[in-house]
C-alpha cells in the first residue's frame, strides 16, 4: 500500500474505511486537553551531516562542511543543561551520516569509534552520567541498531513525515515511507517508548494525513510504543519554497490525530513553529521539547518560546501546565509513576537497568527526575515560577 513496505516487509494495512471516517473529523468532534506537558531539555547536533537531501530541510550541510560535536563540547553542553535544570538531552543527526561523508568517518575513527551510532551511544553515557536523560533521534535504525542504543535512552524516536511518495524526499537519496514505518516497528519490536510523527505542507494529501496516522495508529497497538505524535507544520526557510498550512489546515489535522490515536497517545505540537494557542481545542496536550540554554537546530530561525510564555499559553487555555520526563509516565518503573495503567507496559518493561537506576538514583539528579514525575519536584511550573 505504502511505497517501500514490501523492500521492508512491513505490515500495515489501513482499511478504506477507516481512512474516510477519519477524513470527516474536525476540531467539532475532539475534546481539548485537561493539561499540557512538555519536557525541558537541551538540544545536542551531534553532526549535521545526512545521507539525504530533502528539499525542506536546513538542518544538513554538504560533504565538507558538516560539523561533528567532540566528545569535549557534548560534555560540556551537558552540563550546561543539566545547571539549567533540564532532565532531556536530545540528541539528533540525519541519516547515517558518516555513509556519505568521508571526514566525519575519518573523525570518528580517529577518536576510536567504528560508525556515529557507535559514538551515540558513548554521548548518550555520558548524558546520564552528567545528570540527563538522553532521547536520541538518529534517523532510520534497525532492531539491531535499536537493541544497542536502547540500554542507554530512556526513549528514542524518528519523524514519519508522510506515508506518501513526495517530490520532498526526491533526488538520489531519498527516504522512503517503508524505511520510516519500518524503523517505528523495529522499535516496537525491541521495546522502545517512542516519538513520531507527521510533517505537514510537503506536497502531501489529505488522504495521505489521514492514512499516515492510521499507520501509526496500527504499529501503536501492534507494540504499545508510541507515547507521542507530533503534527508538524512545514515553515519557510532558505531551502524550502513550501507555504506554511495555514491556521485552519492545522486545526483539522490535529483533530484528525487526536480522532485517529488511542488516548494514551499524546498529541503534541511545536510551539515555536505551530500556532499554539489556536490549536489547544483541537486535543494538544503536549508541546513537546522546549530547551531554556539551546536553540532549534532544525529550525534556527525559530527560536523557542521562553518557560513563562508556556505558562502563558496554559493560562489562556484554563489548564494547568506541567513539566515531563523525556519517557511518558506509562513506561516508567511503577515505584516512579504518579498513577497505575491498565495498558501493556509492565513495571521496569520497557526501561533498561541503567535507564532506571538513574532515575531512582539516590542523589541530585535522581532526585529531579523523581520529582518531575511526580509533578512535585522543584522544576515544576506552577503558579509561582
Amino acid at each position: 500500500m505504502f511505497p517501500g513496505i514490501d523492500e521492508y516487509d512491513v505490515s500495515v494495512d489501513v482499511a478504506e474505511g477507516d481512512v474516510e471516517r477519519l477524513l470527516d473529523a474536525s476540531p467539532a468532534d475532539v475534546d481539548a486537553a485537561p493539561e499540557l506537558t512538555f519536557s525541558r531539555n537541551i538540544f545536542l547536533p551531534l553532526t549535521t551531516a545526512c545521507r539525504y537531501t530533502c528539499t525542506y530541510c536546513t538542518y544538513y550541510d554538504v560533504p565538507g562542511e558538516a560539523s561533528l560535536l567532540s566528545p569535549e563540547e557534548v560534555r560540556r553542553r551537558l552540563r550546561v543543561g543539566a545547571d539549567a535544570g533540564c532532565t532531556e538531552a536530545l540528541f539528533t543527526f540525519g541519516d547515517e551520516p558518516d555513509e556519505r561523508y568521508e571526514e566525519v568517518h575519518a573523525q570518528l575513527a580517529e577518536w576510536g569509534y567504528d560508525d556515529i551510532l557507535d559514538y551515540l551511544r558513548d554521548v548518550c553515557e555520558m548524558a546520564m552520567a552528567e545528570g540527563l536523560l538522553a532521547h536520541s533521534n538518529p534517523g532510520d535504525l534497525t532492531a539491531a541498531e535499536f537493541e544497542s542504543l536502547a540500554p542507554v535512552n530512556a526513549s528514542m524516536g524518528v519523524m514519519l513525515e508522510t506515508t506518501a511518495d513526495v517530490r520532498a524526499h526526491s533526488g538520489t537519496r531519498r527516504k522512503t515511507p517503508g524505511q520510516r514505518l519500518n524503523t517505528i516497528e523495529a522499535a516496537g519490536e525491541v521495546g522502545v517508548p517512542f516519538t513520531t510523527g507527521i510533517l505537514v505542507g510537503i506536497g502531501e494529501t489529505w488522504r495521505d494525513r489521514a492514512e499516515s496516522l492510521l499507520a501509526i495508529r496500527e504499529l501503536h497497538e501492534r507494540y504499545g510504543h508510541v507515547q507521542e505524535v507530533i503534527v508538524q507544520n512545514v515553515v519557510p526557510n532558505e531551502r524550502s519554497d513550501f507555504e506554511k498550512p495555514s491556521v485552519e489546515t492545522m486545526r483539522r489535522v490535529v483533530a484528525m490525530a487526536r480522532v485517529a490515536l488511542p488516548e494514551e497517545v499524546s498529541v503534541q505540537v511545536p510551539p515555536n513553529l505551530s500556532p499554539t494557542r489556536e490549536l489547544l481545542d483541537c486535543g494538544v496536550d503536549d508541546l513537546g521539547g522546549v530547551s531554556p540554554v539551546t536553540d532549534d537546530y532544525i529550525n534556527p530561525d525559530y527560536e523557542w518560546p521562553a518557560l513563562r510564555e508556556l505558562r502563558d499559553i496554559a493560562d489562556g487555555a484554563g489548564v494547568p501546565l506541567y513539566e515531563r520526563l523525556p519517557v511518558y509516565d506509562r513506561y516508567l518503573p511503577e515505584a516512579h509513576r504518579r498513577e497505575d495503567f491498565d495498558g501493556r507496559p509492565a513495571p521496569g518493561e520497557w526501561l533498561s537497568p541503567a535507564v532506571r537506576d538513574a532515575i531512582g538514583a539516590d542523589d541530585v539528579h535522581g532526585e529531579r527526575y523523581r520529582g518531575v514525575a511526580r509533578r512535585d519536584g522543584p522544576l515544576a511550573v506552577g503558579a509561582d515560577d
